[in-house]
């Protein structure tokens, strides 16, 4: 199986879990010139941003490690965008959330406010 295909099924595994938790789905790979964000749902009165990680061996790190400063940006500079051309979620709480899922389905993490739109 190749590493899209690997994403692709991490990512589907996320959008589940964080359904099955109440969130809904509002956007999947919302794409702008700064970057794409994989999951973007709502959550009683927040909207969350989620980036999902998938990392077969974790020789370099995990998953959600990967998510670093530099990614980080990226999704915050794409958040900006979708407020910016999706006026009715502007006023709205956000917050960033990232799903790592280290090696197998059964090994996923939920991080909730895992970085802020400051740092």
């Amino acid at each position: 199986m190749d590493t899209l295909t690997r994403g692709k099924q991490a990512e589907d595994l996320a959008c589940r879990y964080l359904q099955d938790r109440g969130l809904q789905l509002l956007h999947r790979n919302y794409r702008s010139k700064g970057g794409e964000i994989d999951l973007i749902l709502q959550d009683t009165d927040s909207l969350v941003f989620v980036e999902v990680r998938y990392r077969r061996q974790p020789g370099f790190g995990s998953a959600a490690e990967s998510v670093d400063r530099r990614k980080q940006s990226k999704l915050v500079a794409c958040a900006r965008h979708f407020l910016q051309t999706h006026a009715n979620t502007a006023s709205q709480p956000c917050r960033f959330d990232v799903i790592s899922v280290n090696g197998s389905p059964n090994d996923m993490d939920w991080i909730q406010n895992a970085f802020s739109a400051s740092e």
